[in-house]
């Protein structure tokens, strides 16, 4: 697992419009899932806040995932403005194996 990264965008949605930005986020995971060095990724939503979602996504190392940034920019431009501004990109730093008994 060496080099991967974790990539964590959340977005404060308004309730009228959380349909739209269900549609768009999923366009840009799969744009995401289309460029190289691309693992996996979801969309989620908080239970505590349903206002505030996440764009998750693992990435074989940090240059794939900006290089995807890049890629994106067009179809991520719609949302900039629910985007919370923080940073995105992590590195992993717990080795401990997934539930279930190990590593996929």
């Amino acid at each position: 697992m060496l080099g991967r990264m974790l990539a964590l965008i959340r977005y404060s949605v308004p309730a009228a419009r959380t349909e739209d930005f269900a549609a768009q986020a999923r366009d840009i995971l799969d744009l995401f899932a289309a460029q190289p060095g691309y693992v996996r990724g979801q969309i989620g939503r908080s239970v505590d806040e349903p206002d505030l979602w996440a764009l998750v996504s693992e990435w074989e190392g940090a240059g794939f995932y900006r290089r995807a940034l890049g890629a994106a920019r067009m179809a991520m431009y719609p949302l900039m403005t629910l985007m919370i501004n923080e940073p995105s990109a992590f590195e992993p730093v717990d080795g401990a194996p997934a539930a279930g008994g190990g590593e996929e």
